[in-house]
């Protein structure tokens, strides 16, 4: 695999609403990693389980394209569908077994040998914090994970499950954006940053929210004089306000269009102002700072 991980990342959990045939999402990745874009995230559950078959059969169609990519994927949530017949409600398992499972059926259904991430998907009201870091231990030693992190934890979960490894852990990803600052006060973000822990936005668009941000809004109303003024798109611009935070926020895109990605992509040339952030930030809260 390459040796870095892109800024962003594309989200594939929509594969299946993209109605594309494998050639067609082999040439959407190819395309990503043209614009420098290496990294994809996925996840057990999405597309009713069928996100990374979906996705294996891309590689599969190009097999080149597993040596340039690096994988994400998460566990621990167990949804009632067809193919789970054994589930009979939603639950989350963070068992080690489950953990471990999970992530070698990942990587069977991708066709590929080792994950740069695993994510634990949800924080676990039964999480017993020894249990993961048996699964993460034992998968880091048979090479089949690079690295750990987990999604949509708290600082205080995320410091428990931390207590029990011996490495730190690489990301949490949470949702953020400007329909959704509370990253920014909960702590989330200043615990990131304080363990230089890489926080990944999931639905940094609202999800397509703030494209159809109304004009006479507060946000609509600085969307657009800012993206006036700097010649830019208003997901352009949600997207640079993203990547302004000194956390180094990672947006995890989510579109299966080559097009509308490379507009994304074009927002790291985007350089907000200090003022130019605020402003965007009362827009979205509403409020003035206090």
């Amino acid at each position: 695999m390459s040796t870095a991980n892109s800024r962003l990342i594309l989200g594939v959990w929509r594969i299946a609403d993209w109605q594309m045939h494998p050639s067609q999402v082999a040439d959407l990745v190819e395309g990503c990693l043209d614009m420098g874009m290496n990294t994809f995230d996925l996840a057990d559950i999405y597309a009713g389980y069928r996100c990374e078959a979906l996705f294996g059969e891309a590689l599969a169609s190009r097999p080149a394209l597993k040596s340039r990519i690096k994988l994400i994927s998460k566990c621990g949530i167990a949804l009632v569908t067809p193919n789970r017949p054994q589930h009979r409600v939603k639950h989350y398992n963070t068992s080690s077994a489950h953990i471990v499972a999970s992530a070698e059926n990942s990587l069977a259904q991708m066709g590929v040998e080792q994950l740069e991430m695993l994510l634990i998907h949800r924080p676990d009201p039964l999480m017993d914090a020894d249990e993961i870091a048996e699964a993460f231990f034992q998968l880091k030693q048979a090479g089949k994970v690079a690295q750990f992190g987990v999604s949509n934890f708290l600082p205080h979960q995320l410091e428990l499950l931390q207590s029990r490894l011996d490495e730190p852990l690489a990301a949490n990803q949470v949702e953020v954006s400007l329909l959704h600052t509370d990253a920014l006060f909960d702590g989330t973000l200043d615990q990131c940053q304080r363990l230089r822990i890489k926080p990944q936005a999931w639905s940094p668009l609202g999800g397509g929210r703030l494209s159809a941000e109304p004009a006479e809004t507060p946000l609509g109303q600085v969307l657009a004089r800012l993206g006036a003024e700097l010649g830019v798109s208003r997901e352009q611009l949600a997207i640079a306000w993203l990547l302004r935070h000194p956390a180094g926020i990672q947006p995890v895109l989510g579109s299966g269009k080559l097009e509308r990605l490379q507009q994304l992509v074009a927002a790291q040339e985007i350089m907000l102002d200090r003022q130019q952030w605020f402003e965007l930030l009362e827009a979205a809260m509403g409020r003035p700072m206090p």
